[in-house]
């Protein structure tokens, strides 16, 4: 019989947006995260980090630490391979005899008390020999290749090229931007709880965005099978890319092997620092090529990212920076050169918005130069080259679902501004310290519109696991639904629920824990997981409502715990047909990406473009540099919103991380040491620093998406930086180069607010 299932709204089903099951807990900070886990008889381990962003070791000196620290233990006690990585496995477990950056582990410990790990932990004495360190992606070219075996500091080149190569234009922008390096700023520091196990595993609970992955990684640095390390996921403080790579995950289960007892290890701020990859800093050089009218004709550009001492995902960010580099625009010549490189900076990896955030901030700050240059409003001239469903994008993979950019800007633009500040110091610049009167504010407008990719690229067999399983529990009807799928706070673990309500038409809905006794599902990053594991759980609850209706005569659809006819006549309560419980495991895929041609760039390499779009309403203190942003609206369509309040909560969190790049949040890097590596001198937006928010949700379908979804996580941090710095731009007249914009960029003459 062919299962059939109605899409009428179903309680706390798809469409709606039910309580969190972790909400109340976290509000009140009853939440259990990693850093809170426990063992009975575990040691604290502490890691030894080198001060240095280039040395050479000469000699380690373990003495005095051992008289402390229960176990003491260096690169020559890896038991498996000391090389792990996303993509290149160029990363040391403990470094050998060379570091590359500052804060690269070199040893850790293990001691009864967190204090005395650390007490051992500086009594580990390391003699380096300190090298002249790497620090500028450009001299890196003709460097000496910080990885002898990799040849030369070139991690990966992506060219795109489209049309002709020497098209002309009458009408030419130029532009150079740089982009500082921003850190993911997650509250809950890197953590977990290793313990061994009777089988000579490891059982390791850790709060990580891609399980199957940390086990592979996990198990060669062991030297062990992977089906001895079992990984289960712990609370997940926020993560936005940082824990995609590895931090103590290696570190806590090397010691509990050695110890024979649980290991725990948590990063204080500072460490955190140094303990997980950051934002690419990004220097790029744009030529934006028009007619007299604004139309573009080409675009040239050279994106050279920052990728510090080991690949993590530099490879990946490279291409997305070149395949979305020109923005939501047609442009029928293209000619992109995008280059990541290896340094002895501070390694450099996954981060909301994947190299799409730093193209954007050019292209965007193209588009407003042009304008300006042809005399038009900053939305005019971007709705006259805007991309729409069939458009073909400059890798030459044409957009085949909607792409409504024009509509997104026009809904920005048309909102009512708000008025002008009030006589209270809270809606100046410099906020309620007084730090101006409002004699020199000056209010200004920007835009900004963006575009990601959804899902793994370039031919990734990209696919999430879930298994599913319907039963009777004292009577009633129950769906368990499992996947390793990493609930990070973006609400994962509610839509699972609510994809399994919907399509089994049963209240009661158990997500269990994630963990790697499941096939994988991936990593919650690329905006993916509602799309590739929501699709799993989809076709999981299918194979199981199929079989459900296969056992009652008549039965076509599942609603309310009972078994209906397609006109929904109940056939039979849902409990008849489960007398034995049903459960089936699917292994779901999207539809197939491919590799880009390596001399062209050409190749369907992305699976969904996702797109958003923002206004920012700013008053600036053109004396002081002062910057207060009065209001954010944004647009974005997300195809179908599975949970209507998660989604805005997506896109108030993304333009939070937006403004933090516009206007503050920037790590400084000094010949390759960090200068700020505190929440005291890193600053994040806080409640007083993120404005009110007008938000409008399109739910226009992709249909090759379940349930015509469109990921939701990314594009709002993509188009909320260069729309705000727009604004900044409109209230002081300044080019405004760089993101972070500081106040000396506003008051300081000569360059005009270029940062480097």
């Amino acid at each position: 019989m062919t299962s059939t299932q109605t899409r009428e709204t179903v309680a706390d089903g798809i469409g709606t947006s039910p309580q969190r099951p972790d909400g109340v807990l976290k509000v009140r900070g009853e939440f259990a995260y990693s850093s809170d886990l426990w063992a009975d008889g575990m040691l604290w381990g502490a890691t030894v980090r080198s001060p240095h962003p280039h040395a050479r070791i000469t000699r380690i000196d373990l003495t005095e630490a051992v008289k402390l620290a229960a176990v003491v233990l260096t690169h020559e006690d890896v038991p498996g391979r000391n090389r792990y990585g996303l993509e290149h496995a160029d990363q040391p477990v403990l470094a050998e005899d060379v570091v590359r950056y500052q804060g690269e582990p070199v040893a850790v410990v293990a001691a009864d008390h967190p204090e005395t790990a650390r007490r051992a932990a500086a009594l580990v004495k390391v003699e380096y020999e300190v090298l002249d360190p790497v620090t500028d992606p450009e001299a890196a070219f003709d460097a000496p290749a910080l990885h002898p075996d990799h040849g030369s500091n070139l991690l990966r080149h992506v060219p795109i090229r489209r049309g002709d190569e020497a098209a002309t234009a009458p009408v030419v922008v130029v532009g150079e931007y740089t982009v500082g390096m921003q850190d993911q700023a997650f509250l809950g520091p890197e953590s977990g709880l290793a313990v061994p196990a009777d089988d000579g595993g490891v059982d390791l609970y850790v709060a990580t965005q891609w399980l199957h992955v940390d086990r592979a990684q996990v198990a060669v640095a062991l030297g062990l099978p992977e089906e001895k390390v079992r990984i289960t996921l712990g609370g997940v403080g926020g993560a936005f890319g940082a824990r995609e790579d590895l931090s103590m995950q290696v570190h806590a289960s090397m010691l509990a092997l050695r110890a024979g007892r649980p290991v725990k290890m948590v990063y204080g701020r500072e460490e955190s620092f140094f303990g997980h990859v950051h934002r690419h800093p990004a220097r790029m050089r744009y030529e934006h090529g028009a007619t007299e009218d604004g139309r573009l004709v080409y675009v040239r550009a050279r994106i050279l990212l920052d990728g510090g001492a080991y690949a993590s995902s530099t490879t990946a960010v490279v291409a997305n920076a070149a395949t979305l580099g020109v923005g939501p625009y047609d442009v029928p010549n293209v000619h992109i050169d995008a280059y990541g490189m290896y340094t002895n900076n501070p390694p450099c990896g996954a981060m909301r918005g994947f190299g799409a955030v730093q193209a954007c901030f050019a292209y965007e700050s193209q588009m407003d130069k042009l304008a300006e240059r042809i005399g038009v409003d900053p939305v005019e001239i971007r709705l006259r080259n805007a991309v729409s469903e069939g458009s073909t994008m400059p890798t030459g993979q044409v957009i085949d679902s909607a792409a409504p950019v024009a509509e997104l800007l026009t809904r920005v633009r048309d909102k009512p501004v708000p008025p002008p500040a009030a006589d209270d110091p809270r809606e100046r610049p410099g906020g309620v310290a007084g730090t101006t009167r409002g004699e020199g504010v000056v209010r200004g407008v920007g835009y900004g519109v963006g575009i990601k990719n959804v899902a793994f690229s370039e031919g990734f067999d990209d696919y999430s696991t879930a298994r599913v399983r319907l039963e009777l529990v004292s009577g009633e009807p129950v769906a368990t639904v499992h996947t390793a799928a990493a609930e990070v706070g973006q609400g994962l673990v509610t839509v699972q629920a609510q994809i399994a309500r919907t399509e089994l038409g049963v209240q009661q809905v158990v997500v269990v824990p994630a963990d790697t006794s499941v096939g994988s599902a991936g990593s919650s990053s690329a905006s993916r997981q509602s799309y590739v594991t929501g699709g799993a759980v989809k076709a999981a609850c299918e194979a199981v409502r199929a079989e459900v209706l296969s056992r009652v005569p008549g039965a076509a659809a599942l609603r309310g715990g009972k078994l209906t006819t397609v006109d929904g006549e109940p056939v039979a309560d849902l409990a008849a047909a489960l007398a034995e419980p049903v459960e089936r495991t699917v292994e779901w895929r999207h539809r197939p990406t491919k590799p880009l041609d390596p001399v062209t760039g050409q190749g369907d390499a992305h699976v969904q473009y996702a797109f958003a779009a923002h206004r920012a309403v700013v008053d600036v203190d053109v004396e002081l540099g002062l910057v207060r942003v009065v209001e954010l609206a944004c647009a974005q369509d997300v195809g179908k919103a599975l949970n209507p309040q998660a989604v805005e909560g997506q896109i108030h969190g993304g333009s939070a991380q937006g403004l933090g790049l516009a206007v503050m949040e920037e790590i400084q890097v000094v010949d390759g040491v960090v200068r700020n590596p505190s929440f005291t001198d890193y600053l994040i937006p806080t409640i007083l620093d993120m404005p009110p928010m007008s938000v409008d949700v399109l739910e226009l379908a992709d249909p090759a998406a379940p349930y015509g979804l469109r990921g939701v996580g990314e594009p709002p941090t993509i188009s909320a930086t260069p729309a705000i710095v727009a604004a900044i731009r409109a209230a002081t007249g300044r080019p405004l180069t760089h993101a972070p914009v500081r106040p000396d960029h506003i008051v300081t003459t000569g360059d005009g607010g270029n940062a480097e």
